[in-house]
């Protein structure tokens, strides 16, 4: 009788370090699914993802392992862990392309690129613009992109559609910024080359006019007239009243 009482104590104590060990042991997947979705609603988003991948492995089928994938690239979203929730919005569309939320992944796909780019563009950073790598904006442009494109009815297009709008004249901005730090330097042709790349691939961005005054500046210096002449023609017929314009074809007694 006292082996039996041991034995069951025994049995009790291991059952409760067990439950130390793992608070979700025995937690179905309704639970699991809830608790994560408590943790990512109350901004606890370590023990989000923890409940998630907990979620998935347990029972990778059915609809709560299936929503826990998307919102879980949320959680890597609102973390900032930008690999992570590429990485997980990726997965799940390749997983569920007919799901009725995959427009929401190719959504949060661009948004998590889309920080990124704010950090490449910002001004918290003293690392010279020419020196850093768009690739994050080019990468948040063509997800929202695909969104739009395939999902034109979407709830998240227009906002995806402003997005784009801004990272066009990020872009533009960042290939006038270099052509303007190769001006100064004297690299005439990297200057040049770096304005006509703006002019061409960002035809409705702001930064058009600085675009077509380095492209004058450039091939005056590099003797190529005709070019030099082109470009001003371009830029007098889209900025008739530009002084800055004006100015500059002063300077160079045009």
């Amino acid at each position: 009788m006292k082996r039996s009482v041991a034995l069951f104590a025994l049995a009790l104590a291991a059952c409760s370090f067990a439950d130390k060990r793992d608070p979700t042991a025995g937690m179905s997947a309704e639970k699991l699914y809830a608790e994560a979705k408590e943790a990512l609603d109350g901004g606890q988003y370590d023990l989000a993802i923890k409940r998630y991948e907990t979620l998935e492995a347990r029972f990778p089928y059915g609809r709560y392992s299936q929503q826990g994938q998307l919102e879980v690239a949320y959680a890597y979203y609102k973390q900032n862990e930008q690999a992570s929730a590429v990485a997980a919005t990726e997965r799940f569309m390749k997983l569920h392309p007919n799901h009725p939320n995959v427009d929401y992944a190719y959504y949060l796909k661009g948004l998590a690129y889309f920080n990124e780019d704010l950090g490449l563009f910002g001004k918290i950073s003293r690392q010279d613009r020419t020196e850093r790598d768009p690739k994050s904006a080019r990468e948040s442009f063509d997800a929202f992109k695909e969104l739009v494109q395939r999902f034109p009815e979407s709830r998240y297009a227009p906002d995806a559609l402003d997005r784009m709008k801004y990272l066009v004249n990020a872009l533009a901005s960042h290939e006038v910024h270099v052509a303007r730090y190769y001006l100064k330097r004297g690299a005439y042709v990297a200057a040049a080359n770096r304005a006509q790349y703006a002019l061409k691939n960002y035809p409705q961005a702001p930064v058009q006019e600085e675009a077509l005054l380095i492209l004058i500046r450039a091939y005056d210096a590099l003797g190529m007239p005709q070019l030099r002449d082109d470009a001003e023609r371009i830029l007098m017929k889209n900025f008739p009243d530009s002084e800055r314009a004006k100015s500059m074809l002063s300077q160079l007694g045009r």
